[in-house]
């Protein structure tokens, strides 16, 4: 009964570590952000037509998220159906998430949404869980895909 308490525990944490990368994306909490990854990580946004998977400075990676997203009115990440699997101080984690991006523009497009799922990888260290692997699966865009293009022809124009 222990160890199935602990196991359960455990999960919480993990899912508590992906939630808290999420919401303080959304907040822009840059330092919260870090903290819920390692120092380097396997990053792979390549379904977006991003780089290959390489192993990345967790720094790096925020400052691409901060200037990428700097440009936004708001941020929303939606998560949910989480699978996680335990092993020791390893653990797998699947989600399916929306990030959805709003500027508003002179086309009247003024949201992006992206639908997918993530497949991270996570360590406990000092005692607390940190994404290791980040892989985003997309599987549709939906929307204004060139938003902060049309948000930068309505500032040209005043």
């Amino acid at each position: 009964m222990k160890e199935n308490l602990t196991e359960l525990l455990e999960k919480e944490a993990i899912i508590e570590t992906i939630t808290r990368l999420f919401v303080s994306t959304d907040g822009r909490d840059w330092e919260a952000v870090h903290d819920c990854l390692a120092d380097r990580v396997m990053f792979d946004m390549s379904s977006l037509g991003g780089a290959e998977a390489a192993v990345t400075d967790a720094t790096t990676i925020v400052e691409g998220w901060e200037k990428g997203l700097r440009a936004l009115k708001a941020i929303h990440h939606q998560a949910g159906n989480f699978l996680v699997e335990l092993d020791g101080d390893r653990a797998t984690a699947f989600c399916y998430a929306i990030a959805s991006h709003y500027l508003p523009n002179a086309s009247g497009q003024n949201t992006r949404v992206f639908v997918g799922s993530y497949d991270l990888g996570l360590r406990k260290m000092s005692g607390r869980w940190r994404i290791d692997a980040f892989r985003f699966n997309l599987k549709y865009i939906d929307g204004n895909r060139q938003l902060e293009e049309a948000a930068g022809e309505v500032e040209e124009q005043r």
